[in-house]
């Protein structure tokens, strides 16, 4: 080994000893006849002192040496007299006696610190200079524990790891798969998974009743901040269970996950249904770390001549406590967010429950009793501000949900460091595109129905409730899952409503309906984004610095300017011709 001990391990318990240090040169600074370097590793920054008096020579030496050179450092561990305490080796320092030059460097395009100088584009380019940094090493830290934590509990809940395959078959469902040419078999192509979903149903007909896969997944979709078109998954499969089995085992692996990284201990975690998430909440995936939720109001204000709330399919509302005196400046503003084209509302109507009594910006339409009943609605109190949406009931709600979340943003309740873990369950089995009017799976096409809403799956589908569940922690959908179709029948009828026809479902998926006939079990499972996982745990918001080498927002990796063209060769290897 080139080094005795890494930058973040000696103390002062290792006085007296001699040691060899080997890193990169994180910063210098000259104090008179002293120069002090600090040199770094991923385990953390450990000061060198050269001393002019004792050695001109190595003094004018380390005085020469740039940001980033690759240093190997022997000498003798010294208390500091002016200690660090931000450091977890500031009490000690290193008298060196001799350095070599490992290899040198350019001056970064960027600074190696916490809060550097390089915007986002620069640091992609430049990723693995990017990754020095204390923030990025702390997030692939944490990553890195909670995947052998995961691990752990698995293994001790009598789960196998299994991999599946990478090179599999496009499907029309979901979204978009990346495609890859097969050179051997001309004009056909492969697609990278966008899950293991059909392979780990296969291995629960083979008798593998509990599996599990930290699995990488591609989906060739547009992306934000919780995306990225390669993803990992923790992705997880049990035989002979029920809804309850599955929610009760994940529920033991994120309380385990809490406890062994944050410290934290949950009782039994809330559950709502779907129709109540968006009843309440205006989305399937909400944030409980405060209250706020939704108001209907109807019957309360329609019928009095205001036109706006007369038309509307819905008029829905929240209350946000102790904000009565907002100016008519931030009200401004919050409408003015309503209105941004990503949110899609109309407008904002506020209620003041002042302490001199009720003002709105409906006072023409309704009187102070009137105003006094739909403030009771809200179980509004003096000093409380409500704030009233009217509209289309979809796109409404929607927009009420971004409001809310803004201002909950805008109140400090959305907390970093509080989590709020919350079961979804009974989500429609089926959502209506109107574009290509049909209907598509809301999860996917082997989700079993509920067993009392089956008989409806052709009669009234829209009403037909999925045996599936989703984990949302902090407003972040963490994971998803389902009770599967486990026979040909049913999973034929669930094609047949897709619109599939019976040729198209063999074509597609015939092994599995095959696999069907071979004694299935009854069997259901869950996924969850391990990239989003670790995000939540860290308290942020993008997963993209949660990734070693991540893509930009247009889905590029610019470190290696990819995806790039092929050359003419490979091209008609794979007989492939470009327009």
């Amino acid at each position: 080994m080139l080094r005795t001990h890494n930058c973040g391990e000696l103390r002062l318990e290792n006085q007296g000893e001699r040691v060899i240090l080997c890193g990169w040169l994180h910063r210098s600074r000259i104090l008179g006849g002293m120069t002090f370097i600090d040199i770094r590793d991923r385990y953390g920054v450990t000061q060198l002192a050269f001393d002019e008096q004792k050695n001109a020579d190595l003094c004018m030496k380390v005085r020469s040496l740039g940001r980033e050179f690759v240093l190997q450092a022997e000498g003798i561990v010294r208390e500091r007299s002016s200690k660090n305490i931000k450091l977890v080796t500031g009490d000690i320092e290193i008298e060196v006696t001799d350095i070599k030059i490992l290899n040198h460097s350019k001056t970064p395009p960027f600074t190696i610190e916490d809060n550097t100088d390089g915007g986002d584009e620069l640091r992609m380019r430049y990723r693995y200079l990017d990754l020095r940094r204390n923030v990025l090493k702390t997030n692939l830290e944490l990553r890195h524990r909670l995947s052998f934590l995961i691990r752990n509990y698995m293994n001790e809940n009598g789960f196998m790891e299994i991999e599946t395959p990478f090179l599999v078959k496009s499907t029309p469902e979901g979204a978009r798969d990346f495609v890859v040419p097969s050179r051997m078999n001309a004009n056909q192509f492969y697609a990278l998974p966008q899950s293991p979903q059909t392979f780990k149903q296969l291995l629960m007909v083979a008798g593998y009743d509990r599996y599990f896969q930290l699995v990488r997944c591609f989906r060739d979709e547009d992306l934000r901040a919780d995306r990225q078109p390669e993803f990992t998954q923790l992705d997880c499969e049990m035989s002979f269970v029920e809804q309850e089995d599955v929610l009760q085992m994940f529920e033991g692996l994120m309380k385990y996950l809490f406890e062994k990284e944050k410290g934290l201990s949950f009782g039994d975690f809330q559950r709502i249904t779907w129709e109540n998430a968006m009843k309440y909440y205006g989305s399937d995936k909400p944030d409980i770390r405060f209250d706020m939720k939704f108001v209907e109001l109807d019957c309360e204000v329609k019928g009095f001549g205001f036109k706006i709330f007369d038309d509307a399919e819905l008029i829905v509302g929240i209350c946000a406590a102790n904000c009565a005196d907002y100016s008519r400046k931030q009200i401004d503003e919050l409408t003015e967010f309503v209105k941004r084209p990503q949110v899609g509302g109309n407008g904002l109507i506020y209620i003041r429950y002042g302490e001199d009594g009720i003002k709105s910006s409906i006072d023409k339409f309704f009187n102070a009793e009137q105003l006094k009943a739909i403030a009771q609605k809200f179980n509004a109190k003096t000093g409380d501000l409500m704030l009233i949406m009217a509209g289309n009931k979809a796109k409404t709600r929607t927009a009420l949900s971004c409001l809310r979340l803004e201002l909950g943003s805008r109140l400090g309740l959305r907390c970093g460091n509080a989590f709020a873990p919350l079961w979804v369950t009974d989500f429609p089995l089926l959502e209506w595109d109107e574009e290509t009017a049909r209907y598509y799976a809301m999860h996917h096409p082997f989700t079993a129905p509920k067993p009392e809403d089956y008989s409806k799956l052709f009669t009234h589908p829209a009403e037909v409730r999925a045996n599936a569940y989703d984990l949302v922690v902090n407003g972040v959908e963490l994971g998803g899952g389902s009770i599967r179709i486990h026979n040909r029948e049913m999973q034929n009828d669930m094609f047949k409503a897709l619109g599939f026809s019976e040729e198209e479902a063999k074509t597609q998926f015939g092994f599995l309906l095959d696999a069907f006939e071979y004694g299935a079990p009854p069997h259901g499972g869950i996924a969850f984004g391990f990239d989003r996982i670790c995000s939540v745990f860290s308290g942020a918001e993008s997963i993209r610095d949660f990734i070693a080498f991540p893509k930009n927002n247009n889905g590029r990796d610019i470190m290696l300017d990819a995806p790039a063209n092929i050359s003419s060769v490979q091209l008609e290897e794979l007989n492939i011709k470009l327009k």
